[in-house]
């Protein structure tokens, strides 16, 4: 029965890989959220203030002082994005491209499936994972609240961070799943979306402080992502339809690559 359900495979295929990532991504976020209390000393508020504000805004610690700043900064601006750009990179290149170079694509295609039709429910499995990561992650920020005292942030504001993390996340899945699509290989799929995502997070915090580079911000997923801040002001229109744009835009390539061109089986 799995063999005939491409999403339901793809969920159990992938389901040590995506608790790993789960356990990994909501663990860190958590353990850097609880440091919030410790943020507020005044030993430490004099040791980041020795920092060179450039390397502080390289780091997205653009505001360290509230909460919210604290949360958008350390955790949702640095290392969740970072990792779950990471995982969503990885499935989105195995999305495709993994049973291509595997040699095992011809037992998948022999079965009563389109070829769209697959991929497209593969990467619908891949999209439910990133769904599990950030509302987990939401959850448990919600539930970091009253004992790390994220005073000023309410339940709104995790879940509009939440649907920012998730497109985040998508739009680098569906980058490495059109890449993959279109080429059939892990590596160039692994190396656009790893690209895209270090030009992307430079972009946003590096190259706006040169200037006459500040336009760069507003092309990075990074921007789209963060700008705004979901946490405090709720979803920002903007940049949430600039990721599911993408996403979209990237996932219809992907399919049709896949659809016409000769796949190695």
């Amino acid at each position: 029965m799995l063999l005939r359900d491409p999403f339901t495979k793809a969920l159990h295929d992938a389901r040590r890989s995506l608790a790993g990532w789960t356990v990994a991504i909501v663990a860190v976020g958590a353990m850097y959220a609880s440091f919030w209390p410790t943020v507020q000393t005044p030993e430490m508020k004099e040791a980041l203030a020795a920092y060179p504000e450039g390397l502080l805004e390289a780091f997205n610690y653009s505001d360290l002082t509230t909460a919210a700043g604290y949360l958008g900064s350390a955790v949702y601006g640095l290392l969740v994005p970072l990792l779950v750009a990471v995982f969503a990179i990885a499935a989105g290149a195995r999305a495709v491209a993994g049973d291509e170079e595997a040699g095992t694509l011809d037992l998948v295609l022999a079965h009563p499936v389109g070829r769209v039709r697959l991929v497209l429910l593969r990467f619908a499995a891949l999209a439910v994972g990133i769904v599990g990561v950030a509302v987990l992650l939401g959850v448990a920020m919600v539930a970091l609240s009253g004992p790390a005292e994220f005073d000023g942030i309410g339940a709104g504001g995790f879940a509009a961070m939440t649907l920012h993390l998730v497109l985040f996340g998508l739009t680098f899945a569906a980058l490495a799943f059109a890449v993959g699509g279109a080429t059939g290989r892990r590596a160039a799929a692994l190396g656009a979306g790893a690209g895209v995502a270090v030009l992307g997070y430079l972009a946003n915090s590096v190259f706006p402080q040169a200037q006459g580079l500040t336009w760069t911000r507003e092309l990075s997923p990074f921007h789209w992502y963060l700008g705004g801040s979901p946490l405090v002001d709720g979803v920002q229109p903007v940049g949430a339809l600039l990721l599911a744009g993408a996403t979209a835009l990237l996932v219809a390539a992907g399919a049709a690559a896949f659809a016409r061109r000769d796949v190695a089986v």
